[in-house]
């Protein structure tokens, strides 16, 4: 069997759902997270010598490249895999790269974030590497760079188990980190008498959120902790909807697939969604507040009605945008046909 190791950062646990892809396409799958602190110590100097320095500068670093690129290199190393696959990897130095090229018979990288709101360096990775994002943009980018590219979208985890909670029920979800536009559209709700909730540390009101988030008030919206993903797929699941409002991103969220495959009623902010869902019969896309108030209180005054969509995104997220249809692109990369 061919030998697979997925370098990656541990961003809500979706390397494993990425392993139990690969596995199901009879790869044996080892996964090391390159962004593991190895200790409460090491934890707490990342965040005083490398995240509250970013924070005051507006930026987002929490990671030592060196360190953690020496630590990655020396897993490969240790594995021998036949292929290593690197989930984003933009902090990870010359030095890794030389190893897993050295180590391995193919090496291959999938962006799940645009680059250019990362420190991934094309030049460098694409001596050793060939590459793969959720970015139709960075594709078109890297191909007009001469790069041999994919574009791979993210996809759902259907082999995710969904936890018992309740949590959810009778409001609008969001699951998810703070950005001004997501605030600013469930004030849009609150402000209209449309329940709503949102889950994450940037948003809860709990004393060590608030430290950890480097806030001192509350954002004012109803709110609760991280929670882990089986929750989170049981609470898009739970609700009257949930939102998915995007960023600087042209690539189409995890949740995109997650909210349409727990069979939610997903309200989501672009109209090119059309690409994988069909707006209306899929998914809900709104294009400002009022439209998004009018969809989120017709939902609640007619939730049967949207029984068919629920099930209708659920189907077609199972027969076209599930993580091993992700997986079978990836080989891509490595010359699996």
């Amino acid at each position: 069997m061919t030998r697979l190791l997925i370098v990656s950062p541990g961003f809500h646990g979706y390397y494993t759902s990425i392993r139990r892809a690969f596995e199901s396409l009879d790869y044996t799958v080892e996964t090391y997270c390159y962004d593991a602190a190895t200790s409460s110590a090491e934890r707490v100097w990342r965040k005083a010598r490398h995240e509250l320095p970013a924070k005051l500068r507006g930026k987002d670093a929490h990671l030592s490249p060196q360190v953690v690129s020496q630590r990655a290199a020396s897993r490969v190393r240790e594995v021998k895999p036949d292929i290593v696959l690197v989930i984003r990897g933009d902090v990870l130095t010359d030095d890794f790269w030389q190893a897993a090229q050295t180590s391995a018979s193919h090496v291959a990288v999938w962006m799940y974030d645009e680059m250019r709101r990362t420190d991934f360096d094309p030049q460098l990775v694409g001596r050793y590497a060939r590459m793969a994002t959720y970015s139709a943009l960075d594709t078109q980018a890297l191909v007009g760079q001469g790069f041999d590219a994919l574009h791979v979208p993210l996809g759902f985890d259907d082999t995710a188990a969904m936890s018992t909670t309740s949590a959810g029920r009778g409001v609008v979800s969001f699951i998810g980190a703070p950005l001004a536009k997501r605030e600013d559209a469930l004030q849009a709700l609150m402000s209209a008498g449309v329940p709503v909730q949102a889950w994450g540390r940037g948003w809860s009101d709990h004393p060590y959120d608030r430290a950890r988030t480097w806030r001192l008030t509350s954002r004012g919206i109803p709110s609760g902790r991280d929670v882990p993903g089986t929750d989170a797929l049981a609470i898009m699941r739970n609700s009257i909807a949930t939102l998915n409002i995007h960023g600087d991103q042209d690539g189409f969220t995890m949740r995109t697939f997650e909210a349409a495959g727990v069979s939610a009623v997903q309200l989501v902010d672009r109209v090119d969604v059309e690409e994988y869902y069909v707006p209306g019969e899929e998914v809900l896309v709104f294009e400002g507040h009022d439209e998004l108030v009018a969809l989120a209180r017709d939902v609640m005054a007619r939730p049967s009605s949207y029984a068919a969509l629920r099930e209708q995104g659920r189907r077609r997220t199972l027969a076209e945008h599930t993580l091993r249809h992700r997986a079978e692109a990836l080989e891509h990369l490595w010359g699996s046909e």
